[in-house]
């Protein structure tokens, strides 16, 4: 027998206490017959002003998302989800990898999707992609990571702008107007694409608009990283009003 809702696929999700905006997004995008299941890591919506308290941020959700991981296997999800963003780009292709096996393993060998490998997945249904501009809720320790991460991969960070939110909660807080000035600055024609990093910036409708606007591939991190789940699991919906990633590939 099979579940009565989730008769082709239940995802498990892990995302932190303070995210609003990646439940939402993920629900938008659920095909029929796929349903998701979230389970929170616990963390306080932490005050963020410089590289410290970033990085304790980081620190509290990183020791949060296992107990969150072992609450949502329960219900005996078929693959997982890991609704966060920076911790998985982390120490580069390796440490992502890292990340993933170790989640893969905790999870009882069920597939785990990323933000950080599901960027990459992502780009390169576009093979003429190869310079990036990318935008962050993050410090400059964060963009650090996440620029030596696409490097590794290749490609080359012409651009990048740190919004250098508060606090986790306040991240949800940044008006799409806002994006959409962010993508406008990193544009240029030295940028074959524009990635955005941060599973509670609410990217996924801007990203899509400024992709149709600006005729190149602009990549949500939550809309990339739910796709690539879809995909990994065999689930080719293709899914209209999210840019063309889930739409045509």
């Amino acid at each position: 027998m099979t579940d009565a809702l989730g008769w082709r696929h239940k995802f498990g999700v892990v995302a932190p206490s303070t995210n609003t905006i990646v439940q939402p997004d993920y629900d938008d995008m659920r095909p029929d017959g796929v349903t998701n299941h979230f389970s929170r890591a616990l963390i306080p919506n932490l005050e963020v002003s410089d590289d410290r308290s970033f990085l304790a941020m980081i620190g509290r959700i990183r020791d949060a998302l296992e107990p969150a991981l072992d609450g949502v296997l329960t219900c005996e999800p078929d693959s997982i989800i890991l609704g966060v963003s920076g911790e998985t780009f982390w120490d580069g292709k390796a440490g992502a990898a890292a990340m993933r096996e170790r989640f893969a393993e905790r999870a009882l060998g069920r597939r785990v999707a990323m933000g950080s490998e599901a960027c990459i997945a992502a780009l390169e249904r576009y093979p003429e992609v190869r310079r990036l501009a990318v935008i962050t809720p993050y410090m400059p320790s964060g963009d650090a990571q996440v620029r030596g991460f696409f490097e590794d991969w290749g490609y080359e960070v012409v651009r990048l702008k740190g919004l250098r939110c508060g606090g986790p909660v306040v991240i949800a807080h940044v008006r799409a107007d806002e994006l959409g000035a962010a993508v406008d600055e990193l544009d240029g024609g030295d940028v074959d694409a524009i990635v955005q990093c941060g599973t509670n910036l609410s990217m996924v409708k801007v990203a899509a608009e400024k992709e149709r606007q600006l005729g190149k591939p602009v990549v949500a991190i939550n809309t990339a990283t739910y796709w690539y789940a879809l995909r990994q699991n065999g689930i080719e919906d293709r899914l209209d009003g999210f840019g063309s990633l889930p739409r045509d590939h």
